[in-house]
């Protein structure tokens, strides 16, 4: 048998195991709870980032979609810019044919000008036709009164030409200036733009004095007129019909330029 010594020296040592082996399995149950906590936390944070990415991936797809929304509308905007320069260019085209058919006009009016109105100012038969004998000479106040008018055409002052040579024409019915009077309210009227007024004064003119040398230029402006207003198969229609009624004169020729720049 043990002595009894030995057995406390037992007993003591057999409490120390055990109080270590507490020890250490309370040890064991801390360093436990802190790993699960640790992995609590560990898990809340990758729920945190899966969160957080899944935003990211929605605020991605948002920008992603609203830049093919602006590419497309870039795209249809350049089609549109596009579209409007090619307009432009075509209205510019449209701008500087007119004004170099106003020029030409001018400057052909500026030439009739030149080489008429000086002639039917000292001879009156410079208006008549050639067939028709030269008519006695208009009197000083007949012809100051045309004078007048004309001189107010060439200054730009075309309404006040207008009235004018209406009321020469009302005066004069009969005079040699009457058919070049008529004329000029014709071109008065299509420097002014207004179209048909012009075209009406021509016709008047060509209705009034069928003979009269002025009425191929008459046609010409009434041709000028039509085209202006939109009106080109009749434009083109009034050209032919100067080229075939008066081939050989200054007006056919200037139809016929006209005809090639229609087609």
């Amino acid at each position: 048998m043990p002595s009894a010594a030995n057995r406390n020296r037992l007993k003591r040592r057999f409490s120390l195991f055990l109080f270590l082996l507490a020890t250490q399995a309370h040890a064991g149950l801390f360093d436990d709870d802190v790993a699960r906590q640790k992995i609590d936390e560990q898990a809340q944070e990758i729920q945190k980032l899966k969160a957080d990415l899944e935003d990211a991936s929605a605020r991605l797809k948002k920008l992603e979609g609203g830049m093919i929304d602006m590419a497309t509308s870039i795209q249809s905007q350049n089609a549109d810019i596009a579209a409007l320069r090619g307009k432009i260019e075509e209205l510019q085209y449209g701008i500087d044919t007119a004004q170099k058919r106003q020029k030409d006009f001018y400057v052909d009016l500026d030439t009739r000008l030149r080489r008429l109105e000086p002639q039917a100012a000292s001879s009156p038969s410079a208006v008549m036709p050639a067939s028709t004998p030269a008519a006695a000479a208009p009197s000083s106040g007949e012809g100051g009164e045309y004078e007048a008018a004309f001189n107010l055409f060439k200054t730009g002052d075309y309404g006040g030409a207008i009235s004018g040579f209406q009321g020469f024409l009302k005066a004069h019915p009969s005079s040699s200036y009457a058919p070049s009077a008529q004329y000029w309210i014709g071109n008065a009227y299509f420097a002014t733009k207004d179209f048909k007024n012009a075209i009406a004064a021509q016709k008047t003119l060509i209705s009034k004095y069928p003979d009269s040398q002025k009425v191929p230029d008459a046609l010409i402006n009434i041709a000028s007129s039509q085209f202006e207003l939109g009106q080109t198969k009749e434009s083109k229609k009034t050209l032919r019909a100067v080229i075939e009624k008066y081939p050989s004169s200054d007006a056919a020729a200037k139809a016929k330029r006209r005809l090639d720049s229609l087609k």
